[in-house]
């Protein structure tokens, strides 16, 4: 069973940084793709960042564009979101997940596996 767990979040002021990390036990990260999606009060859970399975391509939402870098560490088995030049619209939880299929994936049931989440709050 594959079990995902979320790590980083917190509470920040506009312009700063924070990086998540995703802890994958039960299968090697380098044999899945990976998703990071958020999620405000009242809204849909949508995707920030994927890295696809294999060759580690990489698909950002265009509001995050510039601003956040999803990474793996196959060692480390752990998947990173770093953000930068945090802002409001980016406060919500961020979910991390996970699926073994190829590809881009991009909505929330393209994935089989999924994190708790973790709050990211960004202050003006």
């Amino acid at each position: 069973q594959v079990q995902l767990v979320e790590s980083g979040g917190g509470s920040v002021q506009v312009g700063d940084s924070l990086r998540l990390s995703c802890a994958v036990s039960g299968r090697t990260v380098s044999s899945c793709g990976m998703g990071w999606f958020r999620q405000a009060p009242g809204k849909e859970r949508t995707l920030v960042a994927t890295i696809t399975r294999g060759r580690d391509s990489t698909y950002y939402a265009d509001s995050v564009k510039g601003r956040f870098t999803i990474s793996r560490d196959n060692a480390k088995n752990t998947v990173f979101l770093q953000m930068n030049s945090l802002k409001p619209e980016d406060t919500a939880v961020y979910y991390c997940a996970a699926d073994a299929d190829y590809g881009f994936q991009i909505r929330p049931y393209d994935y089989d596996s999924w994190g708790q989440g973790t709050q990211v709050t960004v202050s003006s």
